[in-house]
């Protein structure tokens, strides 16, 4: 992945009196660097001795909306598991809400990246099921596919053209 995942944090103090005071911090470093790159950037506050701070920015987190108050620690642990699944992962946070759900999805009922839903169907057919030769053509991939997702029995995530993530929905 080539953006790094980084969040801004600003001094409330000075945002409340119109002045803008924070720091770009990597989200995916320690929870004490993190830290200390707050304390640092509160002790040069422009408004003198300054406490509060929140999260007015992020970068990177590839789908998944950070809240304003979602809280350092939070951050972190959302930014590394995207760091871990970059591909999916903002995605699947966005999806379930829960990291660990989301980590559940990833590590458990993940099936792969197909063209196509209906491409997932065929092979998932192609591995469970003899199928007479002389029945093969009136297979419709197509609706088999759509029927899994419809029924609740998958949920896909898109990444980009014919790249498509499936996993089981248990």
């Amino acid at each position: 992945m080539c953006e790094e995942i980084r969040i801004y944090v600003a001094d409330l103090s000075a945002y409340n009196n119109g002045k803008l005071h924070g720091v770009w911090i990597n989200a995916t470093d320690d929870l004490d660097n993190i830290q200390d790159q707050i304390n640092d950037m509160l002790s040069k506050s422009p408004e003198g001795f300054a406490e509060e701070y929140a999260i007015h920015d992020y970068e990177g987190f590839n789908g998944y909306s950070l809240g304003e108050y979602e809280g350092i620690e939070s951050a972190h642990n959302v930014a590394c598991f995207i760091e871990e699944y970059p591909e999916i992962g903002g995605e699947l946070l966005d999806h379930f809400s829960d990291i660990d759900e989301a980590r559940k999805a990833a590590e458990e009922n993940y099936c792969g990246c197909y063209k196509s839903l209906a491409d997932y169907a065929e092979e998932l057919t192609d591995q469970t099921t003899q199928i007479p030769e002389s029945l093969t053509y009136y297979i419709d991939y197509e609706k088999m596919g759509r029927d899994m997702e419809l029924g609740g029995d998958v949920f896909t995530i898109e990444t980009g053209y014919e790249e498509v993530h499936i996993f089981w929905n248990h």
